[in-house]
């Protein structure tokens, strides 16, 4: 008797003091419907069992050390009410089945107006998967996928799939397939999110007038991929380190009227991408110590490209397949090539005073064979050019009408140059040697 009474306790005190263990921990979807719609569901620390779905409006919030499981077979939330609040609790366990037409996630929302926050997603196909859901919210969550190495294995990080005005803002997202990937999705606004070591940190596909501000993309093969869309703008965002073979910090294909401004281009294999897109403006970028600053295929047509710092590029930009009609300049005021392009400001408007012009051969190179992008580094691109450059084998890159004077000291040093070499020859002419020797060597005797 004793002995039983021994074990009853033990069992009691095991059941209140670790709630993982809890048998209610095995009933998440009976408390969630006894609820009654608009009700606050409280979990404790500890583990609940998945798969589970969300058929009413109510706010699930957890704690700390909060964890719903699912079973490996299916998604591990599904919500299918509107309004319903997901909040302080980590999901892992979707099914990873790639031949489901179901395309399971650890959080599959099917309604609108949803809000999930503060969770920690691992185990999953899809981490987070809106399908036709508008005007919810994605806020503070952390995603971390398989792997590079695994990257083929599984879905992305967040998709969003005919689903319009939503908001992602302040997410991490790490070793998924893509980072984002939107598919027939509109008005999204997409903010201060961390996205790395995935294919694309973010996708685009047929998903016009999203905004995507104040993001960082680093260690993806590609930064942005934004493919047949249109309305796009991308501000102030970092594309860093995005390092592979024809990789590149933003790519646009077949996509119109996109405004790129105030974004940083840094260590990428290429910056910016273009090909087969029209009428958009890139202006005041930072677009430095890339491999190729801007790669411009002939199909793209109309782009503008103004006060634009490209600096320390190993090429500043290339026109591919022929010479499209885009413009280096708007309102008169072109692009900072740097100190590789030294630039006369005499009147000092911040204008260089005669046109830039950048010609190179590299694009025969480029464009016939993909294994010079390994090589751009390599001295003997350098000198290819120069050879190439004494017998005129160079095409126009670039010609920039009136561009900008970003160095006001290196300008400043030109002028006094100039100014000291007018001052030289006039003072030749004029008293001739042995006075120029009086000027400036010593007592006028020949050294």
């Amino acid at each position: 008797m004793k002995k039983l009474l021994l074990f009853l306790f033990i069992t009691l005190f095991m059941i209140f003091s670790l709630p993982e263990l809890s048998l209610a921990s095995n009933n998440l979807q009976a408390l969630i419907d006894s609820k009654e719609e608009g009700a606050v569901l409280n979990l404790d620390n500890g583990t609940y069992e998945g798969n589970i779905v969300i058929d009413k409006t109510i706010h699930i919030i957890g704690n700390r050390k909060t964890v719903i499981r699912g079973d490996g077979t299916g998604n591990v939330i599904s919500i299918k009410a509107p309004g319903v609040t997901v909040k302080n609790l980590t999901v892992m366990n979707s099914s990873l089945d790639r031949n489901s037409s179901e395309e399971y996630a650890a959080i599959k929302v099917y309604e609108n107006k949803s809000t999930i926050e503060n969770v920690i997603l691992r185990d999953f196909f899809h981490g987070i998967y809106l399908s036709q859901s508008h005007e919810n919210t994605i806020r503070n969550v952390d995603v971390k996928g398989l792997g590079k190495g695994e990257i083929a294995n599984q879905g992305n990080g967040l998709h969003i799939y005919y689903s319009n005005h939503n908001t992602l803002e302040n997410n991490r997202i790490e070793g998924t397939r893509d980072g984002m990937f939107l598919d027939y999705a509109n008005h999204n606004i997409i903010s201060n999110n961390n996205i790395s070591q995935t294919r694309y940190a973010l996708h685009y596909m047929y998903s016009d007038k999203n905004h995507f501000v104040g993001n960082t993309f680093t260690f993806n093969t590609g930064g942005a991929a934004i493919m047949h869309s249109n309305g796009i703008k991308l501000t102030n965002n970092q594309f860093i380190f995005n390092y592979g073979h024809r990789s590149f910090g933003l790519l646009l294909l077949s996509s119109n009227d996109t405004t790129i401004e105030n974004n940083t281009f840094f260590l990428n294999q290429r910056g910016l991408y273009i090909d087969q897109s029209t009428n958009n403006l890139i202006k005041s970028n930072t677009i430095v110590q890339n491999h190729i600053g801007i790669e411009l295929w002939a199909s793209s047509n109309e782009q503008i490209f103004t006060l634009n710092k490209i600096d320390e590029n190993k090429i500043p930009a290339v026109t591919l397949g022929g010479q499209g009609k885009n413009s280096w300049s708007l309102d008169q005021k072109g692009n900072d090539w740097g100190k590789s392009f030294p630039l006369l400001d005499l009147d000092e408007d911040g204008i260089g005073d005669s046109p830039l012009t950048y010609q190179s051969s590299l694009y025969q190179l480029i464009e016939d064979q993909e294994l010079t992008y390994l090589f751009l580094k390599s001295p003997a691109i350098a000198v290819y050019e120069k050879m190439n450059k004494l017998f005129h084998k160079e095409k126009v890159m670039v010609e920039d009408s009136y561009p900008v004077v970003g160095d006001k000291e290196r300008s400043t040093n030109w002028i006094w140059l100039l100014l000291l070499g007018i001052g030289v020859i006039v003072t030749i002419l004029l008293k001739g040697r042995h006075q120029l020797c009086i000027t400036f060597g010593r007592n006028g005797k020949k050294t």
